[in-house]
C-alpha cells in the first residue's frame, strides 16, 4: 500500500451540489435560498445566539463561578510550619502573634505536609485525620 494510492471507498464520498449554475442543475436561479428576505441575501445570518430580540440564553443564564466569603476567613496551615513554632499551646491567638494567619482568621485546618519533630499541643484548631495521627504519633494532642 502507497499514500498516493489511496482514496476513500466507493460511496463514501459525493459530489458537492454546485448551487446557482442554471435552471438545469435544479439549484439554479436564487440557488436554493427562496425569494428575498435576509436569509437569502449574503452574509445575511444573524450572529449566533441570536434569538429575534428575545433576551439570549448566554445573557439569561448567571455567570459561571463563585468565591466564597467565607473564604477571607478561614485558612489552611502545614504541618510543618506548626512544628516549629516555640509555644506550649498552639491556638489562633499564636499563629497571629507569629504572623503565620491574618488578623481576620476565625478558622484554621492543620494539614499533613511536612514533618513533626516534637510534641505539639493544640487548641482550638481543626485537623485533618492525617495531620492528627502524625501529631498523636509523636506525643503531641489535639483538643476542639
Amino acid at each position: 500500500m502507497k499514500l498516493n494510492t489511496l482514496k476513500p471507498s466507493e460511496g463514501a464520498k459525493s459530489v458537492a451540489k454546485r448551487k446557482g449554475r442554471g435552471q438545469g442543475s435544479g439549484n439554479g436561479k436564487m440557488a436554493g435560498r427562496g425569494h428575498k428576505g435576509q436569509k437569502s441575501r449574503s452574509g445575511g445570518m444573524p450572529k449566533i445566539g441570536f434569538e429575534g430580540g428575545q433576551m439570549p440564553l448566554q445573557r439569561r443564564l448567571p455567570k459561571v463561578g463563585f468565591s466564597s466569603r467565607k473564604s477571607a476567613f478561614i485558612t489552611d496551615i502545614r504541618l510543618d510550619v506548626i512544628s516549629a513554632l516555640d509555644a506550649d499551646v498552639i491556638n489562633l491567638s499564636v499563629l497571629k502573634e507569629a504572623d503565620l494567619i491574618g488578623e481576620k482568621i476565625k478558622s484554621v485546618k492543620v494539614v499533613n505536609s511536612g514533618e513533626v519533630s516534637k510534641s505539639i499541643k493544640l487548641s482550638g484548631i481543626r485537623t485533618t485525620a492525617g495531620a492528627k495521627a502524625a501529631i498523636e504519633a509523636a506525643g503531641g494532642s489535639v483538643e476542639d
